[in-house]
């Protein structure tokens, strides 16, 4: 059973207010008025001198649990919101094997399930391990804001700056997968679909229905899930979910939203280390991750935990 082995984040040190986007984004002072009192979305991190690598690096330097164990890792995932995330022939994902000694590894990224392609990536890399029956794999997730559309999810989100790794087992004592689901919808393809607003209308009914079936998967009623670890998108969002499913917002981890913004795949990743920091999480106790993301059509997607 695929377990997670250790976790690590990095958030860059600079804070941009939204606001100071305001020019660079294209947005009216009402679109930052909503942005900021009705998404709650305040700031976002950026690093402006510092590339993809970097960020990488930076996340993987703060887990611990790789220290020693270089030798061990069979694989190297990177989780990717969009296809593209640095100009050919940069590749960000094998200098950091490089540097890190990791030659020996399988590295390569995943993607395609847009904002959802961290959870992919989680079971991908456990499907892999399990074929082989021992070894780790390395996740990352993060990217750069270097182009418009990696800036702005118009009229719903803002994209921050950050960077996530974590050390995948094919099965352990803790935070093991008991369920995944995932919803493909093709038919909400931003540019071929007859109806763009398809995705806004029905996102909240399409993502309670992957938790609902992660959670029958799992054999766990929402009453028995202590926490959700949501993707960063807004907060308003996650109150009109909280209301379809019945559970208490309260217990939807959300403030890392106000704070760091939408930080492409590695948002469940920033708030399971949250949740750690601030002791939310009790051994035994079944916690959801989910996300959304929209392009070439839709993904939603959520996994159970057991901690």
């Amino acid at each position: 059973m695929t377990a997670l082995e250790s976790v690590a984040t990095y958030l860059p040190s600079g804070r941009v207010p939204i606001e100071d986007l305001a020019g660079q984004l294209e947005l009216t002072p009402m679109q930052v008025k909503l942005f900021r009192r009705y998404h709650r979305l305040a700031e976002v991190r950026r690093e402006p001198d510092g590339t993809l690598l970097d960020l990488l690096l930076a996340a993987v330097a703060n887990l611990d649990g790789l220290r020693g164990r270089e030798h061990e890792i069979r694989y190297v995932l990177h989780a990717r919101t969009f296809p593209v995330v640095v100009p050919y022939p940069v590749n960000p994902v094998h200098a950091l094997c490089r540097i890190l000694g990791l030659d020996h590894a399988v590295a390569f990224a995943v993607t395609h399930h847009a904002c959802a392609t961290g959870l992919l990536a989680l079971d991908v890399a456990g499907r892999l391990l399990a074929h082989d029956g021992d070894g780790l794999a390395l996740v990352l997730a993060g990217e750069k804001t270097f182009t418009r559309d990696a800036q702005l999810v118009p009229e719903t989100s803002v994209f921050g700056e950050g960077a996530s790794a974590c050390l995948v087992r094919h099965a352990g004592p803790r935070d093991r997968l008991l369920a995944y689901a995932a919803h493909v919808r093709g038919e909400f393809d931003d540019e071929l679909s007859d109806d763009p607003s398809a995705y806004q209308r029905e996102y909240h009914s399409s993502l309670a229905d992957v938790i609902l079936d992660a959670a029958a998967q799992a054999h766990t009623g929402l009453g028995e899930v202590q926490l959700i670890l949501p993707h960063n998108v807004n907060v308003v969002a996650w109150q009109r979910l909280c209301r379809r499913i019945g559970y208490p917002i309260s217990q939807v981890l959300l403030d890392n939203v106000p704070v760091a913004g939408h930080v492409f795949c590695a948002d469940a990743f920033l708030n399971y280390q949250t949740a750690r920091e601030r002791g939310l999480l009790r051994p035994g106790d079944r916690y959801i991750v989910a996300a959304a993301g929209a392009g070439r059509g839709a993904t939603f997607s959520a996994m159970v935990f057991e901690h």
